[in-house]
């Protein structure tokens, strides 16, 4: 097995023997969930939190130390929380109904589990809504080795969305009406200019296009209506980073939104990205990256100037931005900014002008065919043959993904998508081409086989589901301890969803060979084909869906199911890691 599972060098110290030993560091955490009131500052509303607060504590952990917390839960109701991205063995991964039945309410339930990686990482609940109604946290993993960049000082900047309804009512509301929360709907006005700009006929023919779809060139945000925070406080409450000029400071960003994707820019700046996901990237110097539901990206900067820094992050619906400040002195702050122009999807993101003919029949989108958003039928596409489901073997052919990269400025957006960002001021905006791995975690070798994962949806009924069935209705996708599988995503929806796979490591597939960067999430944009690999090497079963809340909740999610390998978890993840 050591042949295929080469995790990170620091992994293979000092600290995993002694755990596997006996005679690790062990260190004991208590939290407790609690209902919270969580202030904005635009409004103030009931929650959830750890410890008495929203978000919880920062829990600091130390690689290689086997950790023991306590999660006594103080709701009326179930909860459960999840260690997104940590290695662990299964039955510790907080997923009601897959890892364990969750925590009752007055009931105490104790984890264990040994650190066995070093970043920046959350956890939140994974019982119904409460990890939008305010139920997350952040987690950092000192390494036992010296990092490969140096800091003078760090903040975690842990982003969210905080809504003033409760997530209960906010799905309750999206399947009543799928724009419910889209405040960006077009108008008669925006009908006049764009006639002015390209003529009635061709304005006419796009309406027309759009409207056969029931879907609007705005439908980029299921949400809107919220205030963005960060760490907790909104932009008015402006949460401050203090800095002496010339100091190099560190920058943990985590978005542990429902739904909300961030662009974030530091005017003054540049933000030299050093991890993506816990694990370290090659050094890429950037303006502005998107950060995507659920991922983590840290960043260095070095303010030079006895002048405050505004940390935006800007919604990629352009309806909000968060807002906090690195000072030299508490109280400085820079004026807020306007909001950008908003982007717009294009036909390109609805798979409409992809150069594929396609022959279309009205559908319940509930079917092994691809699924326009609006229920069309669609029986075959650019995409090639669609008969594969979940679990599926298709032939290895890497040419095509190879051609779709050269072909267009990002290989992660459609050809012509309205999603493309670019930067403030025409600078480096991140793409995940960019992300290379400072060493590689896994053996560089062939998959065993291909398992094309269809991401579908109908947004007019509010209806979300990997190769077009609902969670509910799905069998696990079966994989074997030891392979190396390929998944394809192949998203079929007009929306971008962040994969999320428990338990092992994704691996993206940016074209750079054994640098491929390593992952806990995957973004997949409108209208494209994404690939990832993973290295299955934890037993058991794992979950597996779409990190935007209320698509995970419709439907977009899987069980894993891991079969064969030790029976001993802990003994998994000594032979895996070289301990």
């Amino acid at each position: 097995m050591e042949r295929f599972s080469m995790l990170r060098a620091s992994l293979l110290g000092s600290g995993l023997a002694m755990l596997l030993a006996g005679g690790a560091l062990a260190e004991t955490y208590d939290l407790t969930v609690d209902p919270v009131d969580i202030d904005t500052g635009d409004f103030t509303r009931s929650g959830i939190g750890y410890n008495g607060k929203s978000p919880g504590p920062i829990l600091r952990f130390k690689e290689g130390e086997e950790v023991t917390i306590n999660v006594t839960n103080n709701l009326s109701e179930e909860t459960s929380i999840h260690w997104h991205g940590l290695i662990l063995p299964s039955d510790q991964d907080g997923v009601p109904g897959i890892s364990y039945d969750g925590i009752a309410p007055g009931e105490t339930f104790t984890y264990n589990f040994p650190i066995v990686q070093s970043g920046t990482y959350w956890f939140h609940s994974h019982s119904d809504f409460q990890e939008p109604d305010g139920a997350y946290g952040a987690i950092i993993i000192e390494p036992e080795k010296r990092e490969p960049f140096r800091y003078d000082r760090e903040y975690v900047v842990q982003l969210t969305d905080t809504h003033p309804h409760q997530g209960s009512r906010i799905m309750r509301n999206l399947k009543m009406s799928s724009d419910y929360y889209n405040r960006q709907q077009r108008t008669l006005m925006d009908f006049l200019s764009d006639a002015g700009q390209k003529g009635l006929g061709e304005t006419l023919a796009d309406r027309q296009a759009w409207g056969d779809m029931r879907m609007m060139p705005t439908d980029i945000e299921d949400v809107q209506g919220y205030t963005p925070l960060i760490n907790g406080k909104g932009p008015e409450q402006n949460w401050t980073g203090l800095f002496e000029p010339g100091e190099r400071v560190r920058l943990r960003f985590i978005n542990s939104s429902a739904m909300s994707y961030f662009d974030v820019r530091i005017p003054g700046l540049e933000m030299t990205v050093v991890q993506a996901d816990g694990n370290n990237v090659q050094p890429v110097t950037v303006d502005e990256f998107r950060l995507s539901v659920a991922e983590t990206y840290d960043v260095i900067v070095q303010p030079k100037e006895d002048d405050p820094y505004s940390i935006l992050a800007e919604s990629v619906g352009r309806t909000a931005m968060a807002r906090g400040t690195l000072a030299p002195r508490e109280g400085m702050k820079n004026p807020l900014p306007d909001l950008r122009d908003p982007p717009l999807l294009t036909m390109a993101d609805m798979m409409m002008d992809h150069g594929g003919h396609v022959d279309m029949m009205e559908g319940e989108g509930e079917s092994d065919s691809h699924v326009m958003p609006d229920g069309t039928e669609m029986k075959g596409d650019s995409h090639g043959d669609m008969e594969h489901g979940s679990g599926e073997e298709t032939e290895m052919d890497h040419s095509a993904h190879g051609d779709r990269q050269a072909e267009q400025e990002d290989p992660f957006y459609a050809p012509g998508s309205g999603l493309l960002p670019s930067a403030y001021n025409d600078g480096k905006f991140l793409s995940y081409s960019d992300l290379k791995a400072q060493k590689p975690l896994y053996e560089n070798r062939e998959p065993t086989r291909e398992i094309e994962i269809r991401l579908t949806g109908n947004m007019e009924r509010y209806v979300w589901s990997i190769d077009g069935v609902k969670y509910e209705d799905a069998d696990p996708i079966r994989l074997q301890y030891g392979e190396r599988v390929r998944f394809k995503f192949v998203n079929e929806t007009m929306m971008a969803h962040p994969m999320h796979l428990h338990g092992m490591w994704s691996i993206l597939d940016t074209d750079s060979g054994k640098w491929d960067p390593i992952k806990h999430v995957v973004n997949v944009n409108p209208a494209t084909t994404v690939y990832m690999e993973t290295e299955v090497d934890a037993p058991g079963e794992w979950a597996f869906h779409c990190h935007l809340s209320y698509h995970a909740e419709a439907g977009m999610f899987r069980k894993v199911v891991v079969e064969g390998g030790p029976e001993n978890q802990i003994g998994r993840l000594s032979s895996q890691r070289g301990g």
